[in-house]
């Protein structure tokens, strides 16, 4: 392995709290020169915002080390050529694809796509609904999910993330959405792409099973699970076998020359 994709949430800190010892994880990256990218289906917050939430728990990274997916949904409507979109995003995030000339809040007709994020307790029944008749509009625009993560540990417990709304309008107009995130093939290829390295020489480290260590695995890469975040112990006992399991991130660097000296 040449290269490494880091998640955020759940890896690097939980809520507002850093994981012991991720810094100095991260650190040694640099330190030892190796290639990495933090990989994150957070569609909460601009890159920015991430950028400065990192630096606050002495993590400083410029904000090209950061793939969000409102990151890669900004290439992807704009190589496209799409343009007026309906964003179902935070107001913040929001100000990431503000180049595409989004449709104004509450326009339940003349969407150039359907964008949808983590909005959080933004979600209600008339915004979701909303969404599902922007999409059933004669011009059918397509269905542009930031990530399909289902959940995520907060400081107060497990929350809804976008993955289960976005289920919700697939089902209800029988579409599949353009994914531009964890646990999209593309959203991974980007991601290596990005390091100038293949999938074979990289590993994704991450606390969910499905997007993480599944996405990644699907994608060629090596999908390293730790246990911090939403790990729970039913993840080593279900139909996806992680290539490596660490107690968190701060155990990475040990793993890494066991695993390259081999």
């Amino acid at each position: 392995m040449h290269g490494v994709l880091l998640d955020l949430d759940g890896v690097v800190y939980v809520g507002h709290e850093p994981v012991p010892g991720a810094g100095s994880a991260v650190d040694w990256l640099d330190r030892e020169g190796v290639p990495y990218l933090f990989l994150t289906n957070t569609s909460s917050r601009p890159r920015q915002a991430v950028v400065d939430r990192l630096a606050s728990m002495g993590v400083v990274v410029p904000p090209e080390r950061i793939l969000t997916p409102a990151v890669a949904a900004l290439s992807w409507l704009q190589t496209r050529g799409v343009g007026r979109p309906a964003l179902f995003v935070p107001e913040a995030t929001a100000g990431d694809l503000a180049a595409t000339d989004p449709l104004p809040p509450g326009a339940e007709s003349g969407a150039g796509a359907v964008v949808v994020g983590d909005l959080g307790q933004g979600w209600d029944f008339p915004t979701l609904n909303r969404a599902f008749r922007l999409l059933m509009d004669d011009a059918r625009p397509p269905l542009v999910a930031l990530g399909m993560t289902r959940y995520w540990r907060a400081e107060d417990g497990l929350r809804l993330d976008a993955g289960a709304f976005v289920r919700a309008l697939e089902f209800a107009t029988g579409r599949r959405a353009v994914v531009l995130g964890k646990p999209a093939e593309a959203f991974y290829r980007a991601a290596v792409d990005e390091l100038g390295l293949t999938g074979g020489d990289v590993a994704m480290v991450g606390d969910d099973i499905r997007s993480d260590v599944a996405g990644a695995q699907a994608a060629g890469l090596t999908g390293v699970l730790v246990r911090t975040g939403k790990f729970t112990p039913t993840d080593l006992t279900g139909d996806v076998s992680p290539d490596a399991v660490l107690g968190s991130l701060a155990d990475l660097p040990a793993w890494w020359r066991e695993a390259t000296a081999g």
